[in-house]
C-alpha cells in the first residue's frame, strides 16, 4: 500500500476520534491532553502526506506506462510459449490444452469463426529455443502490424508488412493529391489558392482462403517434446510461406487467388517500364531516378530490388569494358546487398527469344510499407479423421484467410524486358 494512502486512512481515524471529544463542552484533563495529542499528530500527518505525494508522483507515472504496455507484452510472452505439439495431440487423441497454449486457444476462440483449433500467426516463427517444459522461449514482440510475413520470404525482405485483421473489410485512405505553395505577387496580392485534399481507399476483403494439408505419422505423434514441435511448425510455416510469397507477386486474381502486385501492376497503378536491352545497372538506375524524382525515395540505398538468380549470374558475368568491375558491382555500389532479394518463387521464369526477365523495385516512403498483406484472425487447424485412419496417422488442414493491396503505387516500380542473352 502506498504511504499516502496509509496516511489518509490514519487522518480519517483521527477525525473520528476527535469528533466526540470536541462535542464535549467540559472535557477533563485526560480528554484535553488526548485532543492536543491527536491535533499534533494530524498536523504532522498533513506534512507527511504532501511529501508522500511528491515522492510517489514518479512511481505513479511509471505505473501508468507499465499498465499501458503490459497487455501487449503479456500476450507476446504467452504466444512465445504456444506449443504446436499440443495442437496435434488434441486433434489426435483429445488431450486437453494446458499452460500458455490453453490461454491462447481460449482467447482466439472467444473471437469466433474457427471450426478447429486456432493457431496464432506468431506461433509459426521458428524459434531458437523450443518451448519444452525445461526451456525458456525467446520473447516475441507483438504489434498491430506484424513486421514481416516470415523471415526468409521475398515479400518480407522487400518491405511487405502483414496486418492482423479481426473481421470485416479494411480500407486505408491514401492521399492522392498534392498541396502546393505560392508567393504573393505584390503587397496586396493573394497567395496560392486552396488545394483540394483528395484520398483514395485501398481496401482488403476476406475473399481469399489459403489451405494446406499436413500428415503427422503415429510415430511422430508419440514423440513428445521439441522434435514434434519443430516439425509441425517448420512444415506448416514453410508450405504457407511459399504459397503466400508466390501469391503476393504472381497471384492471378482468379480461382480464389488474390491479385499479385506484378500480375496486377496495371490494376494497382504501378509504373511498368520495358528496358528492352541487356540487363545492366543503367536499367536499375533509371528506375531509381524515377523513384527519387517522385519523392518516393531519398537515395538509391532506400530502394529494394527483387530479382531472379539468372539475372545475378548475367550481371556478375558482365564486365565494364576495360575494367574488372562487373555490372553487379555497380549495382551493389548504390543499392546495398541487404536490399536485394533473390527469388525463383516470386518472379516468373525467364522466357521469350531472347530470354527476358523482370525485376520489382520497392521503397518504404515515410515508414509506409509498399505492400500490405492482411490476415484475418488466426490459422484454423481442422482434423481429417478418415484419410490416415488405417495407419493411425493424423491428417490436419490449416486454413488462412488472406488478401493484399498496394497503398501507394509510387512506391513500386516494375522493370520488364531485362534481357539475359543477346538477341539473334
Amino acid at each position: 500500500m502506498l504511504t499516502s494512502v496509509r496516511i489518509q486512512r490514519r487522518q480519517s481515524e483521527i477525525r473520528q476520534a476527535l469528533a466526540p471529544l470536541v462535542a464535549n463542552e467540559a472535557p477533563n484533563e485526560d480528554e484535553t491532553r488526548q485532543i492536543e495529542t491527536l491535533d499534533l499528530e494530524f498536523r504532522q500527518n498533513e506534512t507527511r502526506y504532501r511529501a508522500a505525494l511528491i515522492a510517489e508522483d514518479t512511481e505513479r507515472r511509471e505505473a501508468g506506462e507499465e499498465l499501458e504496455s503490459r497487455s501487449d507484452r503479456e500476450y507476446a510472452d504467452i504466444v512465445a510459449g504456444f506449443e504446436m505439439r499440443q495442437v496435434a495431440l488434441y486433434l489426435d487423441e483429445g488431450r486437453q490444452f494446458n499452460g500458455r497454449t490453453a490461454e491462447v486457444v481460449t482467447e482466439l476462440r472467444n473471437q469466433g469463426g474457427f471450426r478447429g483449433v486456432p493457431v496464432p500467426w506468431q506461433a509459426l516463427e521458428v524459434r531458437a529455443g523450443e518451448t519444452i517444459a525445461s526451456g525458456t522461449p525467446d520473447p516475441i514482440s507483438t504489434r498491430p502490424i506484424i513486421d514481416r510475413l516470415f523471415p526468409d520470404t521475398a515479400a518480407g525482405r522487400i518491405g511487405a508488412q502483414m496486418i492482423s485483421i479481426d473481421s470485416g473489410a479494411v480500407e486505408w485512405p491514401v492521399t492522392t493529391s498534392s498541396v502546393s505553395a505560392g508567393w504573393a505577387d505584390g503587397e496586396t496580392a493573394n497567395v496560392a489558392g486552396p488545394t483540394t485534399y483528395a484520398t483514395t481507399d485501398r481496401a482488403m476483403s476476406p475473399d481469399h482462403n489459403l489451405g494446406i494439408q499436413l500428415r503427422v505419422t503415429r510415430k511422430a505423434i508419440k514423440q513428445s517434446g521439441a522434435a514434434l514441435e519443430q516439425a509441425i511448425r517448420r512444415d506448416m510455416a514453410g508450405a504457407m510461406a511459399v504459397e503466400m510469397d508466390r501469391a503476393v507477386f504472381l497471384g492471378t486474381g482468379a480461382n480464389g487467388q488474390p491479385l499479385g502486385v506484378i500480375t496486377g501492376a496495371a490494376t494497382y497503378g504501378i509504373t511498368s517500364t520495358d528496358a528492352g536491352a541487356m540487363a545492366d545497372w543503367s536499367a536499375f538506375r533509371a528506375a531509381v531516378v524515377r523513384f527519387m524524382t517522385a519523392n518516393a525515395a531519398g537515395s538509391p540505398s532506400a530502394v529494394k530490388a527483387l530479382i531472379r538468380p539468372e539475372m545475378w549470374s548475367v550481371l556478375d558475368a558482365t564486365l565494364v569494358s576495360g575494367t574488372a568491375v562487373s555490372e553487379w558491382d555497380r549495382l551493389l555500389k548504390n543499392i546495398p546487398v541487404g536490399n536485394i532479394a533473390m527469388t525463383t518463387n516470386g518472379l516468373a521464369a525467364p522466357s521469350g527469344d531472347p530470354l527476358e526477365t523482370q525485376s520489382l523495385l520497392t521503397t518504404s516512403a515515410g515508414g509506409v510499407a509498399p505492400i500490405f498483406v492482411g490476415a484475418w484472425g488466426a490459422i484454423d487447424v481442422v482434423r481429417d479423421p478418415f484419410s490416415d485412419a488405417q495407419s493411425g496417422g493424423l491428417r490436419i488442414t490449416a486454413l488462412a484467410t488472406l488478401d493484399l493491396t498496394v497503398a501507394r503505387p509510387a512506391q513500386l516500380e516494375l522493370i520488364t524486358g531485362l534481357e539475359l542473352e543477346a538477341g539473334v
